[in-house]
């Protein structure tokens, strides 16, 4: 918790991974993009870190370019429009100016050239964000079965029409009586892709000749506004995957706007009624939803 809420261990001693993560905003950040040290603009919106305490999820990011939760909490530090320092190296040597921090990782890690210090840092840092989640919420104890009455009837309503005739619930799983409310699973929104379309073949075959991987790849999605349109594919390499994006979970959602992967959609209403849209299109025949309905969905939805 303290390397989480530490400024000091920016380039310029503004920035920690709580500016971005703030538990007031269920560990999301309000922006419609991360903003790092300098005022410096990334290109994806902060996802919360509510449910991954309870997720089984193995890989993380919106293109899901880690698969190890340890490699992911270290690569802001060295992002440079998130926290700046370039080289992990810093961070050993700003930590190592620290008596506090000097004191303990003495203890835990002594000395070996770095690497146990990091892994060190690495491991604090995914317990502490495993041990952070949304408080119980309305939704929770009517699952759980301990609050029968905690949805109010619209609220129920809406949890009908997300099972079945909205079609939610196929990736944003409701199993389990505190789900994750996630399928961990890459889909196409229909957001933000029209900026890449007219140069595709020139971002793509840059993105496969330069084939980087892990927090390297992650500086560039980062700085390179186009190539972050492209998603998974910046991954995997494969056509299928442009413009694909993780499933976020919806646990506590009605405190993370904006929304989708690049905060391109202001509000939750606006939001509901884009995956009207969009599942509409997929399936190939309306939803049909009638204003009822909707409203009973928003309804559902803020109960998370």
């Amino acid at each position: 918790q303290k390397l989480f809420n530490d400024t000091r261990l920016s380039s310029d001693r503004s920035i920690s991974c709580a500016s971005c993560h703030i538990p007031a905003k269920n560990f999301a950040d309000g922006r419609r993009v991360a903003i790092g040290v300098g005022g410096r603009t990334g290109t994806r919106n902060t996802p919360s870190l509510a449910a991954i305490g309870l997720s089984a999820s193995s890989t993380f990011f919106w293109d899901g370019r880690r698969t190890r939760l340890d490699q992911a909490v270290m690569d802001p530090f060295t992002n440079p429009v998130e926290m700046g320092l370039g080289d992990p190296r810093i961070l050993l040597d700003k930590i190592g100016r620290i008596p506090d921090y000097r004191n303990h990782f003495k203890e835990a890690a002594p000395r070996d050239g770095g690497t146990r210090e990091l892994a060190e840092i690495a491991l604090a840092l995914s317990a502490y964000v495993r041990s952070v989640d949304r408080p119980i919420s309305l939704f929770d104890g009517y699952a759980s079965g301990r609050d029968p009455t905690a949805l109010s009837a619209q609220a129920q309503r809406g949890l009908a029409v997300f099972s079945n005739k909205g079609r939610c619930a196929q990736c944003h799983l409701l199993e389990g009586t505190s789900p994750t409310l996630t399928d961990h699973a890459f889909h196409r929104t229909g957001v933000g892709f029209s900026d890449a379309q007219d140069d595709l073949p020139k971002l793509t075959s840059g993105v496969i000749e330069r084939s980087l991987q892990g927090a390297v790849l992650g500086n560039r999605v980062a700085t390179h506004a186009e190539e972050a349109q492209l998603g998974r594919f910046n991954v995997t390499h494969e056509v299928s995957d442009i413009a694909m994006f993780r499933t976020p979970s919806l646990r506590g959602v009605a405190l993370t706007a904006p929304y989708m992967h690049d905060g391109s959609v202001k509000t939750l209403s606006e939001a509901v009624d884009r995956e009207i849209y969009y599942r509409s299109l997929d399936s190939g025949r309306p939803l049909g939803l009638t204003i009822e309905e909707r409203n009973d969905l928003l309804a559902f939805l803020i109960a998370l």
